[in-house]
This record gives structure tokens, sequence and C-alpha cells, in this order.
């Protein structure tokens, strides 16, 4: 029953979507933002492989930004968002459930959610993990958070191919402000069949180091 919920809570109301869609994208993004650049998207990667965005976050409109660059119209494929409890409480809880999204304890995650996020993966959704855990706003060195690794280790046992992005997210402003300019800016993918072997510290290090190098890359396309 609990892995039925979870389909029924999570499965995209496409009503919904489009109606997301149209406010965030062309109403909301175009007129707050004066400029969005997307940056070494060219990247080239095989359809069988599942697709693990991992982002810097440092604002709210890090997801709006993200599904700018790489959402259904885009890709095809909706972003299929890993957000914390707190994320999917009263009305934002509702319309985020039935946007994709679904929440998962970082401390104790439980067995369904993970069974989940790993039924994603498997189907070729494109899941968005901040590997952060949290907003970061002012890009304070953080200990990336285990779960990534984790939740992609386990998935290969379901796939072949898995390929983790790491994305800097980049603002004119630290906090961003109406006419302002973003950045996004798509690292080298990683395939994880290659870092089976490497401790969990291991890896956060070299996905960090990833991920911030491509923060600077869009901070200094925002001027900072």
């Amino acid at each position: 029953m609990k892995k039925r919920s979870l389909d029924v809570w999570h499965k995209i109301n496409p009503f919904l979507g489009f109606i997301a869609m149209f406010v965030t994208q062309d109403l909301v993004l175009r007129f707050f933002f004066r400029k969005k650049k997307i940056l070494n998207s060219g990247f080239s990667i095989s359809q069988n492989s599942s697709i693990i965005l991992a982002p810097t976050h440092r604002s709210r409109w890090d997801g709006l930004i993200l599904t700018m660059a790489m959402g259904r119209r885009v890709t095809k494929k909706d972003c299929r968002f890993m957000v914390t409890k707190s994320e999917m409480i009263g009305l934002q809880g509702w319309f985020l459930k039935r946007l994709g999204c679904f929440s998962i304890n970082q401390l104790s995650p439980s067995l369904s959610a993970l069974r989940y996020a790993i039924e994603l993966i498997e189907k070729g959704e494109q899941l968005v993990v901040f590997p952060e855990g949290k907003i970061n706003k002012y890009g304070k060195k953080l200990v990336l958070k285990e779960g990534l690794y984790r939740l992609a280790r386990l998935a290969t046992k379901k796939t072949e191919s898995i390929i983790i992005i790491p994305i800097g997210i980049a603002y004119s402003n630290i906090s961003p402000e109406f006419r302002g300019e973003c950045c996004l800016s798509f690292g080298q993918p990683i395939a994880i069949n290659d870092y089976l072997n490497l401790p969990i510290k291991e890896f956060n290090k070299i996905l960090s180091e990833k991920m911030i190098r491509e923060e600077k890359i869009a901070l200094k396309n925002v001027g900072r």
C-alpha cells in the first residue's frame, strides 16, 4: 500500500504541470530576471543512461532556474525534485507533490522513499538532488550529504548507466533581486560506475569541487 500511495501522491498532475510551467517560465522568470544564461549545456549522454542532477543551492529560485534549463520543454522530461520534509508542508507541499516532488528524511531516509527514488532513476526520470542538503545562501564550504552517493550506488543494481551532472547556479545578487541576472553552468557528466570503489567522503570531495568550479563560472558571468 505504501508503494502505491507514493505513486499516487507523486504522479505529476498534467493540468497543474501545464499551469505551473506557464506561470513560472513564461511569466515569473521572464519578467523577474533581466538576463538568464545557460552555459555548457551541450554535453552528450546516452539515451540509456539515467540522470541525477546535482546543483549548488543558494536560493529558492534554484528549482525554477533548473527547470528552465532541463525541464520538459528542453529535455522532454520533468525534473523530479527530492526535497526536505519541511518543504512539503501545507499548501506549498500540496502543490509540490502534484508537480512531481517528494520528500526524504536526510538523517534517516525511509525505505519507501529510497525505493521510490530508485524507481525514478530506473525509469530514466531526471532526478534532482541538492547535495548540500539545504539552501547555502552565502556559499559557505559545507560537507556534502551522503544521500546522493548512497542512492546512486543502490540504483546501480537496477540500471547499468547512471550519470551525475554537477551544476553551478549563481545570481547577480546574493539574494536574487528584481531585474537581476542569473546563470547556470553545467559541469562534465560523472559516470557513477567509475567511482563505485571510492569511499563516500572521497566521492563527495570530487563532486563538491566540480560543483564549486561550475558555480565560479556562473558567478563570473553575473558579475560577481
